[in-house]
């Protein structure tokens, strides 16, 4: 059996073979495969624009009950952590200086008292020797002279007396300061509370003459106040009356809502700063402002100075249209975005209106429908951003 070339209609037939192999291969490569999209669908849900903050626990009243008088604190009547009733017997100073001050000021009182007793008797004889001269005078039978020094002595004892009124009322003051300050050293309780902190121990002395010192801390435990630093790039958007809520470290699942009642009108730092500290100096730190909201603690459970993280929510919807932040497009005004809409198979712009996001969505009023295909991706894209030769530059050559 004999091989050879083909016969010339065998080459021709082979020939076209070839050309179209050939023009599939050219055409394959030329033809882009089709462009495949990546889309998510627009769906409803719940959302809630928020602020976070840090927080801490105060007593909702809390007082730094203090020593009005100076001396030595001779018995506290209270151990930490101890429930007391308002006029409850606290604390003690020994009140020797005390008694003595007040024993000295009654002693003045009596002594211009006796001096008033005195001079109404003298007073009593200048005007009985006035009338006596008075009748003599008109019978001839005295000077001038006697009728006005009678009248002169008179009105002199009677200055004297109003003098000693004045005296009087002056030691009646220093009695009742001196019986306050004696009473000063009984500390009284100004209110119900829990004692949280005894800053003096027994046999301390106390000095009092700038300002009171501290002997203990009371706070009403049953409801606790939670002061919220909140930025000053939040602090336009929230208002009294939003909804609150907060966690603590030690019942991270547990979460404890209530409402805002207040936000003070300056930072914290302003109260705090001395007088002659510069307006520039506190440029280069962040600005909070407290929010204040309480919260009900019967069974104690919260505690002062308890971190909390608080939430509080500006608003929210409830089964609104959502799509991901990461899908809006080109900004076109206050609340409105382009998007990709995939329709037919091919990426439509659309614009809309968008209303609440958090951290992950944002809420569309309008301008998309339930169900419609938003564009994140396509599949040219990803080959060309593999494909993307690096066109970082390699290490110098070495010479």
């Amino acid at each position: 059996m004999k091989f050879g070339w083909p016969q010339k209609g065998g080459r021709w037939i082979l020939s076209a073979g070839l050309l179209v192999i050939v023009s599939v291969v050219i055409k394959s490569w030329l033809v882009p495969a089709p462009v495949e999209y990546l889309t998510v669908p627009v769906s409803r849900g719940d959302i809630r624009e928020t602020v976070l903050a840090t927080g801490k626990l105060e007593g909702f009243r809390q007082v730094n009950v203090g020593a009005q008088v100076s001396g030595q604190l001779k018995k506290l009547h209270v151990t930490l952590g101890e429930s007391v009733k308002k006029g409850q017997l606290l604390a003690e100073i020994d009140p020797t200086l005390q008694q003595n001050d007040l024993h000295d000021a009654e002693a003045a009182l009596d002594n211009v008292r006796a001096q008033k007793k005195a001079k109404l008797a003298l007073l009593r004889q200048y005007q009985l020797a006035y009338q006596r001269q008075r009748a003599m005078r008109r019978d001839n039978a005295s000077a001038q002279a006697d009728l006005e020094q009678a009248l002169a002595s008179l009105e002199q004892t009677q200055a004297e007396l109003v003098a000693l009124e004045a005296q009087i009322r002056q030691a009646v003051i220093k009695v009742d300061t001196a019986q306050a300050n004696l009473g000063y050293t009984r500390i009284m309780a100004p209110m119900d509370g829990v004692v949280i902190a005894i800053v003096t121990e027994e046999g301390q002395t106390v000095v009092s003459a700038q300002s009171a010192p501290t002997i203990l801390k009371l706070a009403d435990l049953d409801t606790m106040t939670v002061k919220a630093e909140i930025s000053e790039a939040d602090v336009i958007r929230v208002r009294p009356g939003l909804k609150a809520e907060f966690t603590v470290l030690g019942a991270p699942n547990e979460v404890f809502a209530s409402t805002l009642r207040a936000i003070e009108p300056a930072p914290e730092s302003e109260s705090s700063e001395s007088s002659n500290t510069s307006s520039t100096s506190t440029t280069s730190t962040a600005i909070y402002y407290n929010g204040l909201f309480d919260i009900a603690n019967p069974e104690h459970k919260l505690r002062v100075s308890m971190t909390a993280q608080v939430t509080v929510v500006l608003g929210e919807s409830k089964q609104t249209l959502l799509i991901p932040l990461s899908v809006l497009g080109r900004e076109l005004g206050i609340d409105q975005y382009q998007v990709q809409v995939l329709e037919q198979g091919r990426p439509v712009s659309r614009q809309i209106h968008t209303g609440r996001k958090d951290s992950v969505n944002i809420e569309v009023l309008s301008g998309l429908n339930v169900g419609d295909a938003i564009v994140v991706g396509d599949s040219a894209s990803a080959e060309a951003a593999v494909e993307q030769p690096d066109r970082h530059p390699g290490p110098p050559p070495r010479g």
